[in-house]
């Protein structure tokens, strides 16, 4: 990866709306260069989707929690539900298998404790297979994902 492709990922990274023009002129490339290298960075599956950067808060959901999930059992049917539940889960914002006491930890917003409460009984702990859930709530957020570093 060279130098202009970094600096295309980057700025979309930061910013997709960004036109081609822009990029390709922050970058010094033309127009169609750089609307080139884009589409190339899309095949080659860098850039995997473009998406909006939404405020939690402005939409209402003033908690967010991170929920370690213990299962039951190790079986592959069992993690295999597990994991398809999570994906039809709205609600469920990530969710990871993980390495260690839990076996995933999961992201979700909530608006309010009653709001959190209601999840946890009705979606959360209903998933295939679940032993244990430890909430974890989030005081402050002190650094936000803002994208990978590339160098």
């Amino acid at each position: 990866m060279d130098r202009i492709n970094i600096g295309i990922l980057s700025l979309l990274q930061h910013d997709c709306t960004l036109s081609v023009a822009d990029i390709g002129e922050k970058v010094g490339l033309s127009t169609s260069a750089c609307h080139r290298r884009i589409r190339q960075l899309e095949d080659d599956g860098l850039i995997r989707s473009y998406s909006a950067n939404l405020s939690r808060e402005a939409l209402g959901l003033r908690m967010e929690v991170f929920v370690e999930v213990t299962l039951d059992s190790q079986s592959e049917a069992l993690l295999d539900g597990f994991e398809q539940a999570v994906r039809n889960c709205r609600d469920i914002i990530e969710c990871h298998l993980m390495a260690g006491d839990a076996d995933y930890l999961l992201r979700v917003a909530a608006a309010d404790p009653h709001a959190y409460e209601k999840l946890h009984r009705k979606t959360l702990a209903s998933l295939p297979g679940v032993a244990r859930l430890k909430s974890n709530f989030v005081l402050k957020t002190v650094s936000e994902y803002s994208g990978y570093p590339l160098n």
